[in-house]
């Protein structure tokens, strides 16, 4: 039925603010005259803050799709183009300062950036190294005493966020991030500023999905586009950034529901940001470029460079990260060697030194001609040496910025080689140098359409397109081949998400509902009660931990058992909200049981809290009633089959000590024909397999098997059968025949 048209977000915000409104007045007139000041110089604005923030999340989870994204993807836009600006900037001061003013260098700039040409040669040579050895020490200090997570390029760690614990990035670790990169990149070290500038956005992403209270898909989509947009913004591209936040987070998938809100926060960032800083692309490319059929076979050259330079760039970095592992010295000394190592290269190639955007202009405007093809050869491996040694040894920096670089280096090396020979390659190399960044950085970080709308917006170009559409296939051709991204973090496809894995493993979840299942709250706390009395009553229930609601009934937050006994140690008179986790995932009871066990999965906890519309606590849900939820439903589904001795059956069987499918991964199992494992459990873990999920003894395992199989599959799952005297021997031995 067709409901009228009313702007019920908007009646729903109003009503937020009302009741933040009259809370915030009940709450400042609670008790005495003292707690009522307390609470007006800090306690009652974070209470105001808090509930409005979860309430206004709730509104916008009754909402539909777009009119939720329209505000969250904007949110995170906005926050994207000033992180981006705030990078940039610190960059711009970092540089400035130290390679500018120490060293007495001046690195080229794109035209974007005002098109400097650089200093021609070192005056003071010798405080080069010196220089870069100061940014990496002072990277290394900044991110191992505050923020160890920071280390490395930051959209590896966002794409890790993303599938594993959108909530969980930190807002200190992008602080440190934005201050270490600059301090790394400014003083010589080679990295790219996309990676401080996605982890930015997607720590945003995080906090709107803890503050608000956003359901684990709609944390995951909001990762993704912070990612994007950030990268989008800084490098002049919004509608690359938007493609790039549903290409890069799989390596041979695509993550659609993060497209359209993609497309508005990075629209959103590139405003802001292009209104402090320009709208011009990143480059400029010249005459612009006509397609020439008789030129593919050169793209296609450097199609198939560019796979062996992609794999050579992840491969190095790689081992230098494990070398870095193995050195005998402090953490935050590592970074330090690193640019020491990397000032020595830029003695002779001081193209290796920070960003490369100015040497990639130099080439696009037929600037390095005159250099010699040796050199020019060199290029693409010593920045490959120079972004390992800076990045993988502990700094910070991004290394998609590398990647292009690199590729432009690639595509220049094959123009010099082959322009002498050849009347077809052409008299301007700007294309060649074009399509060698799109064809690197998109197959190493299989994400090719997206990189390839990104380098097409940062040129000002869309002509070279159709000869990179050959050397991006190539390239990316040879890198999937051999299994290999930049980006370790990427999962190969949906199926391998967790989330999607949960969904393919127990369909039948998407049909229930939670309040279906959930059982009543055994007990909840009240805020301010005695902390003592709270753990005790925890204890005489058995209980982990139980739901915390404040004076007005509404769910303020979980207490664990555990945590509350350490406060108690700390301080014996601790009221219960002390312990109060008010990060703590809760559930609707309207929600559908798969976005609750998602929930229960992406915290690492047995069970959440359900709550119903105006978020009073209405019972609890744990991962036992889910799986009894399941068995049963699954039961109902099959009981006419199941009555039949040949049809589908569904078992629980542990695995014995003997079966032959220990150790073997699902997908090269020998299981009979129609069985399929939903779940296994082992100790208090509850997985839900993938073809790689292997098998160990002892796991508790249901599984849907055909009837006419169904003794086969308990043969393999418990192995070879023992002789009496074998068990008579085990018993000797203390163990169970």
């Amino acid at each position: 039925m067709l409901r009228p048209l009313r702007s019920r977000p908007t009646t729903a915000l109003r009503g937020t603010l009302a009741h933040a409104a009259r809370s915030f007045a009940r709450f400042l007139l609670r008790g005495s005259p003292a707690l009522a000041a307390r609470s007006l110089a800090g306690f009652a604005p974070l209470l105001v803050a808090r509930r409005l923030a979860r309430n206004l999340g709730a509104a916008l989870s009754r909402t539909g799709y777009l009119r939720r994204w329209v505000v969250l993807a904007t949110l995170i836009g906005v926050i994207a183009g000033f992180g981006a600006i705030a990078f940039y900037e610190a960059l711009r001061l970092a540089t400035h300062e130290l390679l500018g003013a120490l060293a007495a260098y001046r690195v080229p700039t794109p035209a974007g950036e005002g098109g400097l040409p650089g200093s021609p040669h070192y005056l003071r040579p010798w405080a080069i190294p010196l220089v870069v050895m100061l940014g990496g020490a002072l990277s290394g200090a900044l991110v191992f005493t505050f923020a160890p997570e920071a280390e490395g390029h930051g959209t590896d760690a966002a794409i890790d966020a993303v599938h594993n614990n959108p909530r969980g990035i930190r807002l200190r670790a992008v602080i440190v991030k934005i201050i270490a990169s600059a301090l790394t990149i400014g003083s010589g070290g080679s990295g790219g500023r996309e990676g401080p500038t996605a982890q930015i956005s997607a720590g945003f992403g995080s906090l709107l999905a803890r503050v608000l209270d956003l359901s684990p898909e709609d944390g995951r989509i909001a990762v993704s586009v912070g990612i994007g947009s950030g990268i989008g913004a800084i490098f002049s591209a919004p509608l690359g950034g938007a493609v790039l936040a549903a290409d890069i987070v799989y390596r041979e998938d695509f993550e659609f529901k993060a497209l359209i809100p993609g497309l508005l926060a990075s629209f959103v960032a590139y405003a802001i940001f292009g209104g402090f800083e320009g709208y011009q692309p990143l480059f400029a490319f010249g005459a612009g470029y006509t397609f020439d059929a008789r030129q593919l076979p050169w793209f296609a050259i450097i199609g198939l460079l560019a796979g062996g330079v992609g794999l050579l760039y992840t491969k190095t970095f790689y081992a230098v990260a494990a070398v870095n592992r193995r050195l005998p010295l402090p953490r935050f000394l590592r970074p330090a060697l690193g640019g020491l190592l990397v000032g020595l290269i830029a003695l002779a190639l001081p193209e290796v030194l920070g960003t490369g955007y100015g040497w990639v202009q130099k080439g696009l405007s037929n600037e390095l001609l005159r250099t010699p093809l040796y050199v020019i050869l060199l290029l693409p491996i010593a920045r490959i040496l120079a972004t390992a040694l800076s990045i993988a040894t502990g700094g910070s920096g991004g290394v998609f910025g590398p990647g292009m670089v690199i590729g432009s280096f690639t595509g220049l090396a094959v123009w010099r080689l082959f322009e002498p020979l050849a009347a077809s390659v052409g008299a301007d190399p700007a294309p060649y140098v074009v399509v060698g960044m799109m064809a690197v950085f998109g197959g190493i970080s299989r994400a090719p359409l997206a990189i390839m709308i990104m380098v097409a917006e940062m040129t000002s170009t869309a002509s070279t397109l159709v000869p990179a559409l050959v050397a991006v296939a190539l390239s990316t051709f040879i890198v999937s081949r051999a299994d290999d991204s930049i980006y370790r973090s990427q999962l190969r496809n949906r199926g391998e998400s967790p989330a999607d894995r949960l969904r393919a493993a127990m369909p039948l979840l998407g049909a229930l509902e939670v309040r279906r299942i959930a059982q009543p709250a055994r007990l909840v706390l009240r805020e301010g009660g005695p902390g003592r009395e709270a753990l005790e009553a925890l204890r005489g229930a058995g209980l982990p931990g139980a739901p915390l609601i404040d004076g007005e009934g509404r769910y303020r937050g979980a207490v664990r058992a555990l945590a509350l006994a350490e406060k108690l140690q700390a301080d014996p008179d601790a009221p219960v909200d002390a312990a109060a986790d008010e990060k703590a995932m809760a559930v609707s009871g309207s929600d559908r049981v798969s976005a609750a066990l998602d929930s229960l999965t992406q915290a690492g906890v047995r069970w959440l809290t359900v709550l119903d519309d105006r978020r009073r606590v209405v019972g609890v849900l744990s991962t036992g009633d889910i799986v009894r939820s399941y068995r049963a439903a699954v039961g109902r589904l099959l009981h006419g089959i199941s009555a039949d001795p040949s049809g589908s059956v569904i078992l629980e069987e542990s695995v014995g000590a003997g079966s032959p499918l220990v150790g073997v991964p699902l997908r090269e199992a020998d299981l009979p024909p129609g069985c399929i494992i939903f779940t296994i459990r082992r100790g208090d873990e509850l997985i839900f397999p993938s073809g790689a999920s292997t098998l160990a003894e002892g796991d508790l395992l249901t599984v849907l098997s055909d009837g006419a199989h169904r003794d086969e599959l308990l043969a393999l799952l418990r192995g070879p059968r023992q002789t009496k005297s074998q068990r008579e021997e085990l018993r000797a031995l203390g163990g169970a025949g």
